[in-house]
């Protein structure tokens, strides 16, 4: 029995006894150590914007600005030729998530997983290597597509091999290691910051995550869904096999999977046709909502630019990177929190408390800025209250990854039907990127002009997102895949939208 939108359903559909193997939990690790070169990305970006000899060769103007004695500390680093250099990344993606569909639907999730990595792979080097800017947004770019590719494929890679029961606790493993990859990219900076060549190091050694998850993906096996897609129906059934241990029947689970290709195939029709249809409206609310809520709660922002918001707030140069790693630890804990909690409680609970957790303390730190700095931003912040927005950034942090950070990638790549879902989450990845892309090419002009302001801006967008998530996000704790349409069915609003399925065998989604 799972709560949807305030109101209990019983999912229908064939309820597939999956378990817990070792072959499952490896192949699901290795697929999520994809998020690594995302993480990494985050949080190199941020702590390479700070090192002197890269202000240096690249962008001295900033340099020239934070000389000026009498420099608002809110606009120091407000350049758009510094925001381009970050945010470049994120035009690229988008433009690649919207194509990687097709890619995860004719050649698969693995293969798609490893074009990604080596395209990633390539920027690195460029960027390593860079000369002028023109190299460094061509890397940028390069990574981007990277990203893209991956961002699309993983999450619906782990939906799909997860067993249903444990769903949820699998697909937080790209959370995690996004996470992963944000507090090893904060201690490669710290390490490089002192050298002259310390820039070149940190974005140059994002080729080892792009390595890792490269080699990875070629050893494991496409999902079972994708294989079956592409009419490899023998490989499927050893992959389903292998997956859900031996002694299992996956003679079942694997006629689902057939039927439910063979009635996409019948439709004949464009998926991002399909996905338009009014039946499919609440899944692309959804498909659009959550990853667009997840940019505006500030995370990415504040994990780009944690060095630099740091700096600003009193922070010395050394001290604003620990603070950074100190944030990213945070982080990475409570992903772990919501891995154990999030198949037991729900979907809808940690959305909820994290909102709230997130809207106190974006909150909190507003009252702190605007009590200690000032309207003018001009007034010195004493490190007492440097350390206290610390604190309150690290219970935010942790707000955050319980709750808006695995989820956003878990239910888009969990509440399609198998026709439309490569579609569904590239939609969801596009919406990700065109948001971030926004935010990061602003953030530093709305700190500059909105000064504390800013962290009410991103209070405000929590409120709202918490409030959506309460009436119209149902639960989907536990129900399998093929009967997914039975929480939109029974949902108090979106059961207008969506067309009655023939009723199936009874599950209970605990």
């Amino acid at each position: 029995m799972a709560p949807v939108g305030g109101f209990a359903v019983i999912g229908a559909g064939s309820d597939f006894k999956g378990k817990i193997t070792v072959s499952v939990l490896i192949t699901c690790i290795v697929a999520a150590s994809s998020g690594l070169i995302f993480g990494y990305d985050i949080g190199i970006s941020g702590g390479v914007t700070t090192m002197v000899p890269f202000l240096q060769k690249f962008f001295p103007s900033i340099l020239r600005k934070a000389a000026e004695a009498k420099t608002n500390m809110y606009c120091v680093y407000d350049s758009q030729v510094l925001t381009s250099f970050t945010s470049s990344l994120y035009i690229a993606g988008l433009a690649a998530s919207l194509v990687a569909s097709r890619l995860a639907t004719t050649l698969g999730r693995k293969n798609t997983m490893v074009l990604g990595g080596c395209t990633f792979l390539v920027g690195a080097a460029i960027n390593g290597g860079a000369a002028n800017i023109a190299m460094l947004i061509l890397g940028r770019i390069l990574l981007g597509f990277g990203v893209g590719f991956t961002n699309q494929a993983t999450p619906v890679y782990l939906s799909e091999v997860a067993p249903p029961r444990w769903r949820g606790a699998f697909n937080t493993g790209f959370q995690f290691f996004i996470g992963i990859g944000v507090v090893a990219a904060n201690c490669i900076n710290y390490g490089t910051a002192k050298h002259s060549w310390g820039w070149r190091l940190s974005l140059g050694l994002a080729i080892v995550p792009a390595a890792i998850m490269t080699i990875g993906a070629l050893l494991i096996s496409d999902t079972p869904s994708s294989l079956v897609e592409r009419g490899k129906l023998a490989q499927a059934k050893k992959s389903l096999a292998k997956v859900r241990g031996k002694g299992t029947d996956v003679e079942p689970e694997l006629a689902d999977l057939i039927n439910s290709c063979a009635i996409a195939k019948a439709a004949n029709q464009e998926p991002f046709v399909t996905i338009f249809e009014r039946q499919y409206r609440p899944h692309l609310v959804m498909a659009v909502a959550i990853p667009f809520f997840q940019q505006v709660t500030g995370i990415n922002i504040i994990a780009f630019y944690a060095p630099v918001l740091f700096q600003s707030v009193g922070f010395g140069s050394d001290s604003a990177l620990i603070a950074s790693i100190i944030l990213g630890v945070v982080n990475l804990g409570s992903i772990l929190v919501s891995t154990f909690v999030v198949d037991r409680y729900g979907r809808r609970f940690l959305f909820i408390l994290g909102g709230i957790q997130m809207f106190v303390c974006q909150v909190a730190v507003a009252c702190v800025l605007e009590a200690t700095t000032g309207v003018s931003g001009t007034k010195h912040i004493s490190k007492s209250y440097a350390i206290l927005v610390l604190v309150l950034m690290c219970i935010y942090a942790a707000g955050f990854g319980w709750s808006w950070g695995p989820l956003s990638w878990l239910i888009p790549s969990e509440i399609f039907p198998m026709k439309i879902r490569p579609t569904g989450q590239s939609i969801s990845v596009a919406v990700n990127f065109a948001t971030t892309f926004v935010l990061s090419q602003t953030f530093l002009t709305i700190l500059c002009h909105f000064k504390f302001g800013t962290f009410l801006f991103y209070a405000g967008w929590i409120a709202v997102m918490t409030i959506f998530v309460t009436f119209f996000l149902p639960e989907t704790k536990g129900i399998p895949l093929d009967s997914m349409y039975t929480v939109w069915e029974q949902h108090w609003y979106w059961c207008r939208f969506v067309q009655k399925q023939p009723s199936q065998n009874l599950y209970d989604g605990n």
